[in-house]
């Protein structure tokens, strides 16, 4: 990260007041996430997915057996699509998912997860595991969870607003 403040000054022309620690950790976050999301989306476009497709798929999977609402996929979603419709009727198109109006309400569409879907899944579940191993496998397990603490303290802040 001090790379960045010397790095930004320098860029600026300038040798004056160091970049706030805020920016840095703020370009430090993306540029971090930026890095480890590329590598799982390698991985996952191996596979036949898109990131958005994979993210879907897990998170249908986690609503089995009931399934979702579009709106409560889109909830869940860790980048959000800004069309969601479409993206389901692909995800439909390739026999990934169903989508079924409720009988008691015909408005609602609830979206499930087919057995293709879930057997794309079960491909990628233990790379994905490695992959994610290997990605943070030069910190301690004490490093990893104050980590997770710090970001979910970050995160807090975020949703509160």
């Amino acid at each position: 990260m001090h790379d960045y403040s010397r790095h930004m000054n320098h860029r600026n022309g300038t040798s004056g007041p160091a970049v706030p620690l805020e920016d840095q950790l703020f370009v430090a976050l993306l540029k971090t996430a930026d890095g480890l999301s590329q590598q799982a989306e390698q991985l996952i476009k191996s596979a036949g997915l898109t990131m958005a497709q994979y993210n879907v798929l897990r998170i249908l999977r986690g609503a089995e057996p009931e399934g979702l609402l579009c709106r409560g996929i889109s909830d869940r979603m860790i980048s959000r699509d800004p069309d969601m419709t479409r993206l389901l009727d692909r995800m439909e198109s390739h026999g990934w998912i169903t989508r079924q109006r409720e009988k008691e309400d015909r408005r609602v569409v609830k979206t499930r997860i087919t057995e293709e879907g879930l057997a794309a899944l079960k491909k990628l579940d233990q790379p994905v595991r490695e992959l994610h191993k290997g990605q943070f496998s030069h910190m301690s397990a004490s490093q990893l969870k104050t980590l997770a603490k710090l970001l979910e303290e970050v995160e807090k802040r975020e949703s509160a607003e």
